[in-house]
């Protein structure tokens, strides 16, 4: 058996320097280099450059390495190292449980026996019970949820899925699932009513973004 490595990976993130390197380049729409994660975060390149290592050797972040000026060819300069959000998915308990395999087996159960209704009503009220405990701030519940929400013009789109891996799997059931949570705490969070949930894929994002009610979309 190949050993688990989350613990030690999740346990890089109590350095709280480091935490805050991992927080700005996981909430961030495209890839960071080291000197804009330095100026964020308050630190030098250097100690930057030490703790985004660090986050690529545990898995959480991955490079890419990329001309920032578009040019190529002789003159265009070296291709700039830049950090972005792993996919790799580290969860935590001890002893280990296994809590994804048992909600593979009951979302193949739902599936299959044409269960989407009821699943819906569950997630809506879920949705409600989460909202009625939200704050005014929006974005912050999403945040605290897993949503890595962001606000894009008149939207709000959600950078992670708390469902990924289920998503990936059964999308209609999972995403239709998402969908019905979100409506149920828009429902009943202070400011819910200002935003509408609705199906909207993006590669990589969350299947679900709230769309402004003010939007003339």
């Amino acid at each position: 058996m190949e050993p688990d490595n989350s613990l030690e990976a999740v346990g890089l993130l109590v350095e709280p320097v480091r935490r805050a390197v991992y927080e700005y380049v996981a909430g961030a729409a495209v890839e960071r280099g080291r000197d804009e994660v330095a100026e964020a975060v308050g630190i030098s390149r250097s100690l930057a450059a030490f703790h985004l290592d660090k986050l690529v050797e545990a898995g959480l972040l991955a490079v890419t390495y990329r001309r920032r000026t578009g040019r190529a060819g002789p003159g265009a300069g070296r291709p700039a190292k830049l950090y972005r959000r792993a996919e790799a998915e580290h969860a935590v308990s001890v002893p280990p449980r296994t809590y994804e395999t048992a909600a593979a087996l009951l979302a193949e159960v739902v599936d299959g026996a044409g269960l989407e209704p009821q699943l819906h009503d569950a997630a809506r009220r879920a949705g409600e019970k989460a909202g009625a405990s939200l704050g005014d701030d929006l974005l912050a519940g999403l945040a605290d949820r897993g949503y890595q929400p962001y606000r894009d013009g008149e939207q709000i789109r959600l950078r992670n899925c708390p469902f990924h891996h289920l998503a990936r799997d059964y999308p209609p059931l999972v995403c239709g699932m998402n969908l019905a949570l979100l409506d149920g705490l828009l429902a009943a969070a202070p400011s819910g009513e200002q935003w509408t949930a609705r199906l909207d894929p993006r590669p990589g994002e969350c299947c679900v973004a709230l769309l402004s009610k003010t939007s003339s979309d």
